[in-house]
């Protein structure tokens, strides 16, 4: 099951998870494979499969079409503008970036093979190298076996809360992560010796910038498809270390924010996000979502010209929710985010807050401020057509 690779509120699409692609029917050859894989792959993920794995083979020209049929129909031309007007005014990706076709790029280089939860089959790419497959096919056999026990392709429809879509996304691509390494490790402590975790991500990130598409991708696109893999694979290294003998998080336990992912603490202690919801019409919105803790650190980092996201600090988010309304001059962003203390607004309006502020575009104006009289410290973003002013609120 491929990521969505994609911004947190779910650009792009789980390569597979609806309908059924074209393909040719059971391979005898991937079957064998799939067959000699399921016994590893049970003892590294700790769990057991509960019925058949099915597998078929399929052509580069039929995968990318399937892909290009998902992509319009899972972005239907409102939410796709959607999607792009938040991104662009944030100015994490340029104005200029056929999103679209840069998706289906993404999803498409180097593919070898993936999982589908709703025809519960793996697909393999035809012509490719046999250990790449074997390699690939470990990882996603995971996917099977997690689709077992959780409702995957279920989950993986929800839309309204791309933070905790994010969330359950990086529990399933960070284990199926250390189990599909572990598979091939000769002794499986290796992965808890120092030093291990940090080599496996230097080359996960070495390998993906030897991918021409990947590497030519904006940063928070970028950041976002490694995010799923590596957080959640430290996230469910710390899950393993603190549930022993429950190697997978049941529906009710899985996390609820990246912030959970990025600092386990805070998943431990049981700090849930705030709802935050609009109060006023929805007669002119054109698309509404959460961003999350993960695109905070991203839009910092992407504001203040870093190259690399460092999430070690927790920035104070505790919930947020952002509107695009359709206006004549063009696309208008509201953005209220709730913080866990009034140190953590200033922090971010004295520095994200600041740099959006300062940034030109014509024909906009664009205001970051604290919100008075909230019953939790708030912070309001408002980048806007310059006549567009328009009274909006929220309700917790």
């Amino acid at each position: 099951m491929r990521r969505r690779p994609a911004l947190a509120f779910g650009i792009a699409l789980v390569i597979g998870c609806r309908g059924t692609p074209p393909g040719s029917a059971q391979d005898a050859g991937i079957a064998r494979m799939v067959d000699s894989l399921r016994p590893a792959v049970e003892r590294a993920a700790g769990l057991s499969f509960k019925g058949p794995t099915r597998s078929a083979l399929k052509t580069r020209e039929e995968v990318r079409k399937y892909l290009l049929d998902k992509l319009g129909k899972e972005y239907p031309p409102a939410r796709q503008e959607g999607i792009e007007a938040v991104y662009r005014l944030l100015g994490l990706i340029p104005d200029t970036l056929d999103l679209k076709a840069l998706l289906l790029d993404l999803l498409t280089e180097q593919v070898a093979g993936f999982y589908d939860p709703e025809s519960r089959t793996f697909y393999g790419v035809q012509g490719v190298d046999p250990t790449q497959l074997r390699l690939v096919l470990a990882h996603e056999l995971v996917h099977a076996l997690q689709d077992q026990y959780l409702p995957l392709d279920e989950l993986m429809k929800r839309r309204g809360d791309a933070d905790e879509q994010m969330a359950t996304q990086a529990v399933l691509e960070g284990e199926a992560t250390i189990a599909s390494i572990l598979v091939f490790l000769p002794n499986p402590e290796l992965i808890r010796q120092p030093g291990f975790w940090q080599l496996a991500r230097e080359q996960v990130r070495s390998s993906s910038a030897a991918m021409k598409v990947f590497n030519s991708a904006p940063l928070a696109l970028r950041e976002e498809l490694l995010f799923p893999y590596l957080g959640g694979a430290e996230f469910m290294r710390w899950w393993d270390s603190a549930h022993a003998g429950h190697p997978l998080p049941t529906r009710a336990e899985l996390p609820r924010s990246t912030e959970q992912i990025l600092h386990p603490d805070r998943y431990a202690a049981g700090d849930q996000p705030v709802p935050v919801r609009f109060s006023d019409s929805t007669s002119d919105v054109l698309f509404e979502d959460t961003l999350g803790e993960l695109d905070i650190q991203l839009l910092a980092t992407v504001l203040r010209g870093g190259g690399e996201v460092v999430t070690t600090t927790p920035v104070g988010w505790g919930g947020d929710r952002f509107r695009i309304y359709r206006t004549p001059a063009g696309p208008a962003l509201v953005w209220y985010i709730v913080w866990d203390d009034a140190t953590s607004a200033a922090r971010f309006l004295g520095g994200p807050g600041a740099r959006l502020s300062a940034r030109e575009r014509r024909g906009y104006r664009t205001v970051a401020e604290a919100v008075a009289g909230a019953r939790r410290p708030t912070v309001r973003v408002v980048i806007a057509p310059a006549g567009w002013d328009r009274r909006i609120s929220i309700r917790e």
